[in-house]
């Protein structure tokens, strides 16, 4: 289930709302990536035959890897002063773990195609790095895991050895959720928070201005203010992005809001997503500017339970 079939729930009802962060800041902003491929393979044909984005065969036929972004994010996010979350994902591979009668399905292989292991000798320096420098790590948990624990549980504990630390935070692909009950098995897991409730075809504060605490315990949700995929999708061009970005912030300044964005690492590839890194940087700059806090998902998790009550 997508959360967005979630989106007639009432934030505040059954959901207890986290109070506003009680600080000098006139808003926060979350930073977040989702780690969904480190390279482009296969599902680039998709992205060019069923979607009609001819330009994603470039990157197959250049030998390039445009999805490996790690040190371009990083560089960016240090030079401005702040950290970001990095959610890795252990998603099952097409003709490894599905059934064969699943290999001719066009949609399998944006799905399953493509997929990376987290505990390679690349992507767990990556992860090593990312943890000893400061930023978050994260659980993407993979696409069925949202209403398996068993599944969610095992991802967890393999990211956690690649780590050799706990994992605090998921946010699950695709934004699968069944609320509450997916939030139960991340809670089960032991993982503290949540940033999974959100929409993949639309930005906006549909979900609240602040953190939710579904049981009313140290458990937190974090909606999802801006995806890149939607922004990109109901934008006429980098300008039209950044106008909606603009108004968001400027709700998230008149409300006290959390803002939390969620850039896939791949979209730092000026080639091809033009202008989608310095929107990001922009983002940042004016929340810095407007004296807001900018940070991970992880740190202002520390900040709300310091703040709690």
């Amino acid at each position: 289930m997508s959360s967005d079939a979630g989106r007639g729930v009432p934030v505040g009802g059954e959901e207890a709302v986290a109070a506003p962060m009680d600080d000098d800041h006139p808003y926060h902003v979350c930073l977040s990536h989702d780690v969904d491929r480190t390279r482009k393979t296969l599902q680039g044909l998709y992205y060019a035959l069923v979607e009609r984005r001819p330009y994603h065969v470039r990157s197959l036929l250049d030998g390039s890897n445009p999805y490996w972004q790690f040190e371009t994010i990083t560089s960016l996010e240090a030079d401005l002063g702040v950290r970001s979350t990095f959610f890795f994902l252990q998603e099952q591979r097409l003709l490894r773990d599905r059934p064969r009668r699943e290999w001719v399905v066009p949609r399998n292989w944006k799905l399953y195609c493509g997929r990376y292991d987290v505990t390679s000798s690349a992507v767990r320096t990556v992860v090593e790095s990312l943890d000893c420098e400061g930023w978050d790590v994260g659980l993407h948990g993979s696409f069925e895991s949202y209403d398996d624990p068993r599944r969610l549980a095992t991802e967890k504990a393999t990211l956690e050895r690649v780590l050799s630390k706990r994992v605090r935070g998921a946010r699950q692909h695709h934004l699968n959720l069944d609320r509450p009950t997916t939030w139960e098995y991340q809670r089960r897991a032991g993982l503290r928070y949540d940033s999974t409730l959100g929409s993949n075809h639309v930005v906006g504060f549909q979900h609240g201005y602040h953190p939710i605490r579904p049981f009313d315990d140290d458990f937190v949700v974090f909606p999802i203010t801006v995806m890149d995929a939607p922004l990109m999708a109901e934008s006429d061009g980098v300008a039209e992005a950044w106008v909606t970005c603009a108004a968001l912030v400027e709700e998230a300044r008149a409300n006290g809001a959390v803002l939390t964005l969620d850039w896939h690492q791949r979209v730092f590839d000026d080639r091809e997503f033009p202008g989608y890194r310095q929107l990001y940087r922009k983002l940042i700059r004016t929340a810095q500017a407007d004296g807001a806090w900018v940070g991970s998902c992880g740190e202002l998790y520390e900040k709300l339970q310091e703040d709690r009550p």
